[in-house]
């Protein structure tokens, strides 16, 4: 005769539902006396009442229906303050990004200037550059941001500005 595995029980859907209504009635102390059974530590004292019942909610229905998969944890863990901020400003930076093989040109002074985008670097008039930046001050003899004189980086426009 075969074996047969038996698996988990599926959850019950509406259990959960009822402990996370009960969870919705209990006030910030039993929220904090469910949290420290919960995680077998004190939540910090400055944790709003609404916080500590999404953290407890949210634990329920991980610990009923799983929670998350490695990868999309990763992904929340590199998306702190911080990562959010490098990337908005970024975003208004608008900068294209260029692959090797590319080829850049920009008119000046009457004459066409191009520029290969390396693997390493940039190539202009038979030498590598190590930025776009190098190559805008040898063409014109100033400082001049080299994504923007190539026209990689437009300014922003009036209403992202705002």
């Amino acid at each position: 005769m075969p074996r047969v595995k038996v698996g988990p029980a599926l959850p019950d859907i509406k259990t959960l539902d009822v402990e996370i209504a009960r969870l919705r009635d209990l006030d910030i102390r039993d929220l904090q006396a469910r949290w420290h059974n919960e995680f077998r530590r004190r939540p910090s004292p400055h944790l709003p009442r609404h916080l500590l019942f999404r953290v407890l909610a949210y634990r329920l229905q991980a610990d009923r229906l799983g929670d998350l998969d490695a990868e999309s944890q990763r992904l929340l863990d590199g998306a702190g303050p911080a990562e959010a901020g490098k990337r908005a400003m970024d975003l208004n930076r608008l900068t294209a990004d260029v692959r090797p093989g590319t080829m850049l040109a920009r008119e000046w002074s009457g004459r066409m200037q191009r520029v290969a985008v390396l693997a390493d670097g940039f190539a202009w008039n038979g030498k590598t550059y190590p930025s776009l930046s190098k190559i805008a001050q040898a063409i014109t003899g100033t400082r001049w941001n080299g994504p923007r004189f190539f026209g990689l980086r437009d300014k922003a426009t009036k209403e992202a500005r705002s």
